[in-house]
């Protein structure tokens, strides 16, 4: 058979060449579609655990960074408290001879805390108190009440004479005020002439050269506390104050600094301030165990205040400036 003059059989066999070289080209058409798709998965699952090693990595090296961080933060603090040990009575002497005409030693100093209620020793003035007690000052307390607010006076009278006690100032240190017009209350308006002759009365009758106060915010913002730095200051202003006498108030932090323990000293220690009492763990303890002799006043948020206020570990002041002395020409 033939068709159009060729044999049949020929084109018969140039057709199965087609089909078969047609069959062919899907094949290699399909393997290397095959291949490719193995290829990418492949490489999609090594940049996905690539991707995992380096999240991984990522997480190690940030828990390495906040550690070192931290661990840079607390010798930070280690550093200046050590640094503060050393410095703490130059900077004692500088503010002694800030008003006075020779150098003052540190045995020569005497010292007044003055306070509003029996507690404020502790909670407020102890890293103060116990670095001054430790060089050998002599330290005076001067309490306006004896926080009778409710009714607890003559108990609490005793638990500052025990709070006191822990802190290295003795009874005979210790003068307790009971005046009624000086109330142990917060809604009351104390005279401020009235507490200006109590306590330039009492400085007078000790010749003080030291007195620390609190700052016009009180740091717990206690009318009573706001009511003596105005009368300290009053006296200031007036020249009323004996020459030779330093007046120091207590800077009053904000909360968040208030509450964050020991970790707010190097912040303190980086802004300026005239003094700076920094107590490390033993003068904790001893801070504490001042408080603790405040059995009436321990409710729950005391133990807070115990643990986190960084009143407990340091004190910065600030001085009262002083207007000259009024002189008299003969």
């Amino acid at each position: 058979m033939t068709l159009n003059g060729q044999p049949l059989l020929f084109y018969v066999y140039f057709l199965n060449c087609l089909s078969y070289l047609a069959s062919l080209k899907e094949w290699v058409t399909l393997d290397t579609y095959i291949s490719t798709f193995c290829m990418r998965n492949y490489l999609h699952s090594r940049l996905l655990s690539l991707h995992g090693l380096f999240m991984v990595t990522v997480r190690i090296m940030s828990i390495y960074l906040i550690l070192f961080i931290i661990l840079s933060y607390l010798v930070w603090i280690r550093c200046i408290y050590c640094q503060h040990r050393r410095a703490f009575f130059k900077s004692l002497k500088h503010v002694m001879n800030v008003l006075s005409s020779r150098d003052t030693n540190c045995s020569e100093i005497s010292a007044l805390i003055v306070t509003a209620h029996p507690d404020d020793e502790c909670m407020f003035f102890a890293p103060t108190i116990i670095r001054l007690v430790e060089l050998n000052v002599s330290v005076h307390l001067l309490c306006l009440t004896e926080g009778n607010y409710y009714k607890q006076g003559a108990q609490r009278k005793q638990e500052l004479l025990k709070s006191c006690a822990m802190l290295g100032i003795p009874s005979s240190s210790i003068t307790i005020v009971d005046h009624n017009k000086l109330p142990d209350d917060p809604t009351a308006e104390w005279s401020i002439p009235l507490v200006s002759s109590v306590i330039v009365k009492h400085i007078r009758a000790h010749s003080f050269n030291l007195v620390l106060t609190f700052d016009g915010k009180g740091v717990s913002g206690h009318a009573n506390h706001r009511a003596i730095h105005k009368a300290v200051s009053h006296l200031a202003s007036t020249g009323q104050v004996p020459n030779d006498c330093s007046l120091l108030s207590l800077v009053t932090v904000g909360l968040f600094r208030k509450y964050i323990s020991f970790l707010e000293l190097p912040i303190s220690w980086l802004l300026p301030s005239c003094l700076c009492c920094i107590v490390g763990s033993r003068g904790y303890r001893q801070a504490k165990a001042a408080m603790l002799c405040h059995r009436s006043q321990l409710l729950w948020f005391r133990y807070l205040y115990i643990t986190f206020s960084c009143y407990m570990f340091i004190n910065t002041f600030q001085m009262i400036p002083q207007e000259p002395k009024n002189l008299k020409i003969y």
